[in-house]
């Protein structure tokens, strides 16, 4: 029986490019694309799939909040981030979130497949460059112990991609609702952690570690 899959990414040459690839697997049926968080959703609830591929940097619902929304409704669901961003502080908020899987975009079609397989079968699946990454931070936490703290919040994270993202703090506080005040706190906790000093160093430091893109 083929595995029920629903690709989200907002990215539509890459979305329907991936949905054609693996329509040809014998393992699979493409049973939907989303192209936001909210849509993937929403999409999820209706056609049940057994595996979501899922992006995180999308507009609207990010692929983490998207994510822990999913694992509460459809908790059934399996979520693979399939995502250009290999830093840590994203790889450890899906995997928090609920994600059975992380893997990045320059994945093989074979690695694409096992994957899908693999947490179908009720088993996690790293690719090997974000095995790495997870295993150097674990590591990395246990020699540095006391200079743990310096790795953000899983909030924290959130709220730096939206800053990084252009949302500003209202909307921020919208959006998660919380008080323009918290957000302000978590932004001066994310600058002092960081050694930033304002919004645009946020945007810069997003841009050189990958998690937004200049488009």
């Amino acid at each position: 029986m083929s595995i029920k899959l629903l690709v989200a990414d907002d990215h539509q040459l890459f979305r329907e490019g991936l949905v054609n690839l693996l329509s040809g697997s014998n393992d699979v049926e493409i049973v939907g694309q989303a192209q936001d968080g909210n849509e993937a959703i929403q999409k999820a609830k209706e056609l049940k799939p057994d595996v979501i591929l899922m992006d995180i940097g999308m507009p609207g619902v990010n692929g983490i909040d998207a994510t822990k929304e999913l694992k509460n409704s459809l908790p059934s669901a399996k979520v693979i981030a399939l995502s250009m961003h290999s830093d840590k502080q994203f790889i450890n908020g899906m995997l928090e979130a609920g994600a059975s899987g992380y893997m990045l975009k320059n994945s093989t079609y074979n690695q694409v497949i096992e994957a899908i397989t693999t947490v179908n079968a009720g088993n996690k699946y790293l690719s090997g460059e974000v095995a790495d990454i997870v295993i150097h931070d674990y590591l990395g936490k246990k020699k540095a112990g006391e200079d743990e703290q310096v790795i953000l919040s899983e909030r924290e994270s959130e709220i730096l991609l939206m800053f990084a993202e252009g949302f500003t703090t209202r909307e921020i506080s919208d959006k998660l609702f919380i008080s323009v005040k918290t957000v302000g706190t978590h932004k001066q906790k994310i600058l002092e952690k960081l050694n930033l000093h304002n919004t645009a160093d946020i945007v810069k430091y997003a841009i050189k570690k990958g998690l937004i893109t200049l488009e």
